[in-house]
C-alpha cells in the first residue's frame, strides 16, 4: 500500500483537530452509527477542559488505496516544540490559516520550521463561512510570509484549497460546490512524495514520541527511516554520539488505523508505528537492528527561555492534602517527564530541596505542574525567571525578545501602548483590522510579560487576543517595573472568620473567603497601598452575657478573587511561592517568620 505522512500544523484555534475530525469521519474510519466525541484527538483530560491540543498524536486513514497517516500538532508556540519534533516524521504538511486573523506568530514558527526541513506544504484558508472572513488577502499574506521565510520556488507554488473543518468541505475555488473534503484528500496525495526510504537496509527508526502504557511499559512512536520491523526481531538503541543504551527485542509492534492502535507483525520502513518491549530508549534515540552501528540524524529542538524553581511544600499545611510530598518523589517526576517532553529541561537548584525547571513559557510549565497536582503532589513554585545569556563575541548579557501580536478594540488600544512601553516593549506597526479592532505588533522583553496577560484581560474589558512567539536573544534593557501593589500578609494560624474579613475588605481585595485555613506568612489579598501589610484574618467577635442596645449590622463579605493556577503564578514577585497541593493553589511568602522577612529586607536579599 502507498503512503503519505502529513503534519497539520496552525496557529492555536485555527481549527486544526476540528478538521481532523472530519477528515477521519469522511474516510470511513468510523462506522455510521459509532459515537465518537468531539475533537476525538484532544483525549487528555487538560486538553479537554482548556479546549487546546498540548500533546502532537498520529492518527492514520485510507483514501484510494492509499494510507495516509496524519499528525495533529499542538498550536500554542509554549508546545513548539512538539512540533519541532514531529516534522522529522512527515514528508508534506498542510498549513491551516483562519480565513479572518490571517498569518499569526505561531504560523510564522511552524511554517518556517516546516520550510527549513524543505516540506512542501498545502495551504488551507480555513473557516471560509466565518462573517469577517478576507481569504484573498490572507492568500496574500501567506506568499508573503514564504517569501520572508526564505522558502525556494518550488514551496513558494503552493496548492491553495478554502475550507469548512466545521461543516466538512475544502474547494479549490471560494465559489466551488462546498460537497465534502475529497479535494484536500486527492491533493495530498497528489502534492506530498511517497517517503524516500531504503526497503532493503537493517532496520532503523528514531524514537520521536514518547508515553506509558500500564500494560504494555515505555511505547515508543515514530516512522520507520530504512528496512523492515518484525515482531520479536533483536534491536539495540543509540544515542546520538552513537553509544549503546540497551538491547532487547521489538515485543509489540503497533500500527495507526483511524483512532486505533492496531497490533501488526511488521511494518515496512516509511510507515509511522508505535513499537514497545524496550525499559530506557527515550527521546531522539535510534532503534536499531544490531548491525547498525550508527545512529540516525535527529532534529534539534530550539533552548528553554524561562524557568522556574519547584520546591518541596514545607507550609504548615504541607502533606495535609497530597500523597507525593517528598523531593525525592518530585525528583524522580521530574526527570520523567524530560524523557517525554524534549523542550523541557530539568536541573538540581543550589537551594536544598529544589529543582530548576526550565521550558517554553508559562503555559507549558503550567501545564505540567497542574498535571503533577492531579497526581496527588504537593509542591511550592517560584516567580518565573527568563534564562539570560553572554554574547560570546561582544560579551554582552543578553535576554530573549518576543514577537507581540495584540487584536483590541480602539478606545483600548492606548492603554495597551503605555503598558507595553511600562514594560521595554517597542511598537512595531499599528493597523486598522476591521471592526473597529486596532492590531498592534510589539517586540518586547520576555521578562516584561510575565504576569502581564491577566492585567491586559482587564484593562480591555476582556476583549482583547494577544499572541506572542519567541524572536530570539537582544541585549540586557534593564529592571522592568513589577506589580504595584503589596500584599496582606496573615498573622496568625487558623481559619478566617466573617468578622474580621468584613473589617479587611477596605484595606484592598481578599483571596480568601470565611472559614479557609490560613497561616503565618500566607497573602491572603492584595493591599490598596504600595507596602506588605500583617493583618488577622481569624479575629472573633468578643461576645458577652450582656445583650447589646444596638442591632448588628448585617457582614456582607464582597465575593474574593479566586485566582487559578497560572493567574497565582503570574502574580507573585521575586520573595513570594505558590503552593500548590490536589485541592488548593495558596500564595505565600518565601519566609513565613516575619521578623526572617524583615533580616532579608535589611540585607537586601530575598533568596
Amino acid at each position: 500500500m502507498d503512503i503519505r505522512n502529513i503534519a497539520i500544523i496552525a496557529h492555536v484555534d485555527h481549527g486544526k483537530t476540528t478538521l481532523v475530525d472530519q477528515l477521519l469521519k469522511q474516510s470511513g474510519s468510523f462506522r455510521e452509527n459509532q459515537h465518537v466525541a468531539e475533537r476525538a484527538m484532544d483525549s487528555n483530560d487538560l486538553e479537554r477542559e482548556r479546549g487546546i491540543t498540548i500533546l502532537a498524536k498520529c492518527t492514520s486513514v485510507v483514501w484510494k488505496d492509499t494510507r495516509i497517516n496524519i499528525i495533529d500538532t499542538p498550536g500554542h508556540a509554549d508546545f513548539g516544540g512538539e512540533v519541532e519534533r514531529i516534522l522529522s516524521m512527515v514528508d508534506g504538511a498542510v498549513v491551516l490559516v483562519d480565513s479572518a486573523e490571517g498569518a499569526l506568530p505561531q504560523t510564522k514558527f511552524v511554517v518556517g520550521k516546516a520550510l527549513a526541513r524543505g516540506l512542501k506544504p498545502i495551504v488551507v484558508v480555513n473557516k471560509i463561512d466565518r462573517g469577517d472572513a478576507r481569504p484573498d488577502e490572507v492568500h496574500n499574506e501567506i506568499f508573503d510570509l514564504f517569501a520572508a521565510l526564505g522558502a525556494n520556488d518550488e514551496q513558494l507554488d503552493f496548492p491553495m484549497l478554502y475550507a469548512s473543518g466545521r461543516q466538512g468541505w475544502a474547494d479549490t475555488e471560494i465559489d466551488g460546490p462546498r460537497k465534502d473534503l475529497s479535494p484536500m484528500f486527492d491533493l495530498i496525495l497528489r502534492h506530498v512524495p511517497a517517503p524516500k526510504v531504503n526497503k532493503d537496509a537493517p532496520f532503523a527508526m528514531v524514537a520521536t514520541i514518547l508515553e506509558n502504557d500500564n500494560f504494555l511499559g515505555r511505547v515508543l512512536t515514530g516512522r520507520v527511516e530504512q528496512g523492515t520491523a518484525k515482531m520479536n526481531m533483536p534491536v539495540h538503541v543509540l544515542r546520538p554520539d552513537g553509544s549503546v543504551v540497551e538491547t532487547g527485542r521489538l515485543t509489540k509492534l503497533l500500527s495507526f488505523r483511524g483512532l486505533d492502535r492496531v497490533p501488526v507483525e511488521e511494518v515496512e520502513a516509511g510507515d509511522i508505528v508505535a513499537v514497545a518491549g524496550l525499559s530506557d530508549a527515550t527521546i531522539p534515540e535510534t532503534i536499531a537492528a544490531p548491525e547498525v552501528k550508527e545512529p540516525l540524524p535527529s532534529t534539534p529542538v530550539d533552548p528553554p527561555t524561562l524557568s522556574m524553581t519547584f520546591r518541596l511544600n514545607d507550609g504548615p499545611l504541607g502533606g495535609r492534602e497530597g500523597k507525593k510530598v517528598t523531593s525525592r518523589q518530585i525528583r524522580d517526576r521530574l526527570f520523567k517527564e524530560t524523557e517525554g517532553n524534549i523542550a523541557i529541561r530539568v536541573s538540581e537548584s543550589p537551594e536544598s530541596e529544589a529543582f530548576e525547571v526550565a521550558g517554553r513559557g508559562e503555559l507549558q510549565l503550567g501545564v505540567l505542574i497542574e498535571q503533577m497536582r492531579r497526581e496527588g503532589f504537593e509542591l511550592t513554585i517560584g516567580r518565573p525567571r527568563v534564562l539570560f545569556r553572554t554574547n560570546e563575541e561582544t560579551g554582552e548579557r543578553e535576554e530573549p525578545f518576543e514577537e507581540v501580536l495584540i487584536d483590541v478594540d480602539e478606545p483600548y488600544s492606548g492603554v495597551v501602548v503605555e503598558k507595553m512601553a511600562l514594560r521595554k516593549g517597542i511598537m512595531q506597526d499599528m493597523q486598522p483590522s476591521g471592526g473597529g479592532k486596532v492590531r498592534l505588533s510589539f517586540l518586547i522583553p520576555s521578562r516584561g510579560l510575565i504576569g502581564y496577560h491577566g492585567e491586559f484581560l482587564t484593562d480591555t474589558r476582556g476583549s482583547g487576543i494577544m499572541n506572542r512567539l519567541f524572536s530570539g536573544y537582544q541585549p540586557y534593557v534593564g529592571p522592568i517595573a513589577g506589580r504595584r501593589n503589596g500584599s496582606l500578609i496573615s498573622s496568625e494560624d487558623g481559619a478566617t472568620t466573617q468578622y474580621s474579613l468584613f473589617s479587611l475588605q477596605d484595606r484592598g481585595t481578599l483571596f480568601v473567603d470565611a472559614g479557609e485555613k490560613v497561616y503565618v506568612g500566607m497573602i491572603i489579598g492584595e493591599h490598596s497601598r504600595e507596602n506588605d501589610l500583617e493583618v488577622n484574618p481569624i479575629r472573633e467577635k468578643k461576645l458577652t452575657n450582656i445583650r447589646a442596645a444596638g442591632k448588628d449590622e448585617a457582614l456582607l463579605l464582597i465575593p474574593p478573587r479566586k485566582m487559578n493556577l497560572e493567574q497565582a503564578i503570574a502574580y507573585i514577585e521575586d520573595d513570594e511561592l505558590v503552593e500548590v497541593t490536589p485541592s488548593a493553589v495558596r500564595i505565600r511568602k518565601r519566609y513565613l517568620d516575619p521578623h526572617e522577612r524583615k533580616k532579608r529586607e535589611r540585607s537586601g536579599s530575598v533568596d
